[in-house]
């Protein structure tokens, strides 16, 4: 039995450095206007603005690829797996896409308005997915860093489930 499993988290350097930089602004901004607010109010502004950006840093994508199907988990998303069984899905490959052009971003993306056509996709970095083209005419595209070690294992199970 072969088992794929990844975990990913948003630890790109550009991402970080947004975060850094939102938090000096905003607590410049603070320091600016301080004489006009009270102790709780400037507390309730840092821990606030410490807490949002720290929480993107608690964001982790985890894959694991099995005999009984592909499983993902977004935390704090999802708490649980979900689970795409093999007898659902119709076609599945790893690909190169566009995060921004084809679904808008990083994060659980697309199924509405213009990206609706792509299907939904979970990522969080890179270009390389998992498409996964489901029988009930549904796409997802799930974000992986492992290309090669992800289409050994889809090979795997592919023939198993496909002949």
């Amino acid at each position: 039995m072969r088992i794929f499993k990844e975990e990913q988290r948003f630890t790109q350097t550009w991402l970080i450095i947004i975060i850094v930089i939102s938090l000096i602004v905003t607590l410049a901004i603070i320091l600016k206007e301080i004489d006009k607010l009270t102790t709780s109010e400037i507390i309730i502004s840092i821990g606030t603005i410490i807490l949002a950006s720290g929480l993107i840093l608690l964001f982790k994508l985890t894959t694991r690829i099995d005999e009984k199907g592909i499983h993902y988990k977004f935390f704090p998303f999802h708490l649980k797996f979900k689970t795409v069984f093999w007898n659902d899905i119709e076609n599945a490959y790893i690909r190169t896409y566009n995060a921004i052009s084809e679904y808008g971003g990083w994060g659980i993306r697309g199924g509405t308005l213009w990206y609706k056509a792509k299907g939904k996709a979970i990522n969080i970095s890179g270009n390389i997915g998992i498409q996964l083209e489901l029988k009930d005419g549904k796409k997802l595209l799930i974000g992986t860093n492992k290309k090669e070690q992800a289409q050994d294992v889809l090979s795997t199970y592919k023939t198993q489930h496909h002949g």
